[in-house]
């Protein structure tokens, strides 16, 4: 088979971040957020690779990480639509939930939480956040009856003639994960191209977005998802989904990713989502005492006790540089 010209790649990639510059969406966040460099952590480690750390964690609004650059197109659509509810699921210390909540309250719109588990008899954390937005809460027995409580909030909503708009887990659709797109392209403009990223993944919104902008900037960089909690080659099939969902999105007429191996590791999930192990602990400390950085036990933690583990073992050569791409979540460890 010809292979395609790099010029007409090039071109063709250029449309695609046109494409997505040109999507409605809302204003949340503040960017660019920083890129830092770890020394101590790397010293602490015995060296090896130059690391970076991408300051999601701090985007300020509503401590809302990785979530926010996903919601803002999320929701860029559900205002195009003149929504007036934004409707959501997440467990009884979501962060995706306490973020839907609080941008339903910024841009004046109704939202109704359908939260997994049963409220805590003194709410701490997010569950106790999620009540400060003033949405309307509902417990529901587990993540099976999200979907179909989902069904029926929304044909409740109608009935009252409201105009919901169903915001999925994580805001992990084709349309949220180009916010990570976006994210890509900010890197690129703080002048970092890191050999290889690291970042946390369990809905596979980010993970996606990111692969497909390095892919839409033609990167060389190395990207490893690290699972909080499903296996592997679920979050690779699920991220594969997103890929091609964005490719009508960008006008493509290739799949976006195809013939791309999306790498997933799945041996730090240890007990399950939101169980801590004993390499995340010692993640969260160690970044905590080297650093001053806070992670989270249920995502992070896990992400980087995967790339301690792969400095320790050699992964990565001393002249790369590994950026760990911070998704937030640091509201869990009030919990």
């Amino acid at each position: 088979m010809a292979r395609l010209s790099s010029q007409f790649v090039s071109r063709t990639h250029q449309r695609a971040r046109d494409a997505v510059a040109a999507l409605p969406t809302v204003s949340l966040g503040r960017y660019p957020t920083a890129v830092e460099e770890l020394t101590r952590l790397r010293g602490a480690l015995g060296a090896g690779p130059r690391l970076l750390v991408k300051r999601d964690d701090a985007i300020p609004f509503a401590l809302g990480g990785n979530k926010v650059r996903k919601l803002e197109l999320v929701l860029g659509e559900a205002k195009s639509q003149n929504a007036d509810t934004l409707v959501t699921v997440g467990g009884v210390h979501s962060n995706h939930a306490r973020v839907t909540a609080a941008a339903a309250a910024r841009l004046g719109l109704g939202c109704r939480l359908l939260i997994n588990g049963a409220r805590p008899d003194r709410p701490t954390g997010n569950a106790r956040l999620h009540e400060l937005t003033g949405a309307t809460i509902e417990y529901i027995p587990d993540r099976a009856a999200r979907a179909p409580a989902m069904a029926s909030a929304l044909e409740q909503l109608r009935a009252q003639g409201k105009r919901p708009y169903a915001v999925p887990l994580g805001a992990s659709t084709p349309l949220g994960a180009l916010g990570y797109v976006r994210a890509v392209g900010e890197l690129v403009s703080q002048g970092l191209v890191p050999d290889a990223i690291v970042v946390a993944t369990s809905s596979g919104g980010t993970l996606a977005g990111i692969l497909a902008g390095v892919e839409l900037h033609t990167l060389a960089t190395r990207v490893v998802g690290v699972s909080a909690d499903d296996p592997a080659a679920s979050i690779a099939a699920v991220v594969r989904d997103l890929l091609d969902g964005m490719t009508p999105l960008l006008g493509l007429d290739v799949p976006l990713g195809a013939g791309l191996t999306i790498e997933v590791d799945d041996s730090f999930v240890g007990g399950g989502y939101g169980v801590a192990t004993p390499a995340s602990t010692e993640a969260l400390e160690l970044a905590a005492r080297s650093e001053g950085l806070f992670l989270d036990p249920t995502y992070t933690a896990k992400a980087m006790a995967a790339l301690i583990s792969y400095v320790r073992t050699g992964r990565f050569r001393g002249d790369e540089t590994v950026l760990f791409w911070h998704t937030g979540g640091q509201v869990e460890l009030t919990a």
